[in-house]
């Protein structure tokens, strides 16, 4: 998988496709884990559909980041897709921001 990626100085920002399921959930956690940054905000906004393989993949890639003092945060202006974070209380556990800016900003 080769996520549309936009680099602020050390945080890199990946887009998700449109579908982020079972299918694209391995992908997904080999794209961002072999990324050379450790500070990663994944920008929601293009998926319509996520299902619980991928909400994993998204909680894995944290754990992931975390064990190396990394970061993972989570963008999204979707109603729907805040909705699935706040109802699997994902966001709990994962930040989620309105804007790519205001993620980029909290690395600070």
């Amino acid at each position: 998988m080769n996520l549309p990626t936009e680099v602020f100085g050390e945080i890199v920002v990946a887009h998700t496709p449109e579908e982020l399921g079972e299918d694209q959930a391995e992908q997904l956690v080999e794209h961002l884990t072999n990324l050379d940054k450790s500070k990663i905000i994944v920008d929601l906004d293009g998926t319509e559909t996520i299902d619980s393989e991928g909400l994993a993949a998204l909680l894995s890639v944290r754990d992931g980041l975390v064990d190396n003092d990394g970061e993972l945060k989570i963008t999204t202006t979707n109603a729907v897709n805040r909705k699935i974070l706040e109802i699997t209380r994902l966001d709990e556990h994962l930040e989620v921001f309105d804007s790519v800016i205001d993620a980029v900003k909290s690395f600070v």
